[in-house]
């Protein structure tokens, strides 16, 4: 009970500090990648002017029907190719930038990572 309580700590904590390296509030202003972020872009615009981006675990995104899938709060969202970032990832982790519409998760900016 202790080491499961643990793990979802330890959890907590990886995904916020991963979700903080996208979404800055300041305190990232002297990362060597703040102004890479900054300069992220899909077909829909800029990454980080609406949208929070987020680290993705390996098992909640894959190739799918010829582009991407990633799941968002238990739920199967296709990418849209325009979606995707096309730099190369400095970042090196798979990220997604979302937003809601009609209360139902839409990709904003997907940047592929090295799937493990």
């Amino acid at each position: 009970m202790l080491e499961g309580r643990i793990a979802a700590i330890a959890l907590g904590i990886t995904v916020f500090a991963a979700s903080a390296a996208a979404h800055d509030d300041g305190r990232f202003g002297s990362s060597p990648l703040k102004s890479w972020f900054e300069s992220l872009q899909s077909g829909f615009g800029k990454c980080c002017t609406d949208a929070d981006g987020y680290v993705v675990s390996d098992v909640d995104w894959d190739s799918y029907r010829g582009g991407y899938r990633v799941r968002i709060e238990d739920e199967w969202v296709e990418v849209p190719g325009t979606a995707v970032v096309t730099e190369p990832n400095r970042f090196g982790r798979t990220m997604v930038w979302k937003h809601y519409i009609d209360g139902h998760p839409h990709v904003r900016c997907f940047m592929p990572g090295s799937m493990s």
